[in-house]
């Protein structure tokens, strides 16, 4: 298990060869994860409970292994990042629960951006390739990083998948795998983690989880399409993002019917000139 989220125990695969080509090859191990296996027995008769609560060294052990993982994990994301800034690239986190709509959002805004803008994406799921299949059709390049049992991208993965990629003054998406938990640990060594809430999720989604929408510079609100046939208070969401992070931007947007793509591209343009300037 991983001492920071306790995802499970696996390896890592990603596609062989170049971007766009064969399916997943050669695998990886789970980079910058301590495993370790709870073998231990619980015994519940006689009050002596083997828990964090009751077992203060084993909680300053996990303590410790937590602080390890996530300090290998930040040092080799700041090397991403001095690489990304090095190459002109800016890098971009997308997260969200699943079924919020990243994948199709992203091709969304491929369609938009292809063929005038140099882009590249690195895709994270649990396993398949479809969702790099889909970004491909659309004519940008992708690696598709399946981490099994593994809840999350990290830094490790993401370097050696941008090392395959050879993208130059362009921007990287990063669809990390679904979950609003982990990815809010994991610097992978982008500019800005973005932050997709659907309208079919719940207003209150910022106070479950609120690290997520902490650690994130912009929330999308996707599927706004659908708001005539649901009962979702798209103000009360913004307002539950703003107690969390208030200083979080917001644009509205349709997969769809392009409602708030414009924007969304216009804020990822101010993005990459801001990168560009302080490089």
């Amino acid at each position: 298990m991983c001492g920071v989220c306790g995802c499970g125990k696996g390896e890592t695969r990603m596609e062989a060869g170049e971007p766009g080509h064969g399916q997943t090859g050669h695998d990886h191990t789970h980079h910058g994860h301590a495993h370790h296996e709870h073998d231990h027995d619980h015994h519940h008769h006689d009050g002596h409970q083997d828990t964090l609560r009751d077992d203060p060294a084993r909680r300053a052990h996990l303590v410790s292994v937590e602080q390890d993982i996530l300090g290998k994990n930040n040092a080799l994301a700041a090397h991403n990042r001095q690489h990304f800034n090095s190459h002109g690239v800016l890098a971009l986190n997308l997260v969200s629960s699943p079924g919020a709509g990243k994948t199709t959002l992203l091709v969304a805004s491929l369609q938009q951006l292809l063929p005038g803008a140099t882009v590249a994406v690195i895709e994270g799921d649990q396993e398949t390739s479809a969702d790099a299949d889909r970004i491909r059709a659309t004519g940008a390049p992708a690696i598709q990083v399946n981490t099994g049992r593994g809840c999350h991208l990290d830094a490790a993965m993401i370097d050696e998948a941008f090392h395959r990629l050879h993208i130059q003054d362009g921007i990287l998406f990063i669809e990390n795998v679904g979950n609003l938990v982990c990815p809010a640990a994991f610097d992978l060594g982008e500019a800005h983690k973005v932050v997709i809430a659907s309208v079919t999720e719940g207003e209150d989604k910022p106070l479950k989880y609120p690290n997520m929408f902490a650690a994130s510079s912009l929330m999308l609100v996707s599927k706004v399409d659908l708001l005539p046939h649901l009962d979702f208070d798209v103000e009360l969401l913004i307002a539950n993002a703003r107690r969390v992070n208030p200083s979080i931007a917001v644009i509205r947007v349709s997969a769809t019917t392009g409602e708030g793509i414009d924007r969304w591209l216009r804020w990822i343009g101010a993005a990459r000139d801001m990168a560009v300037a302080s490089a």
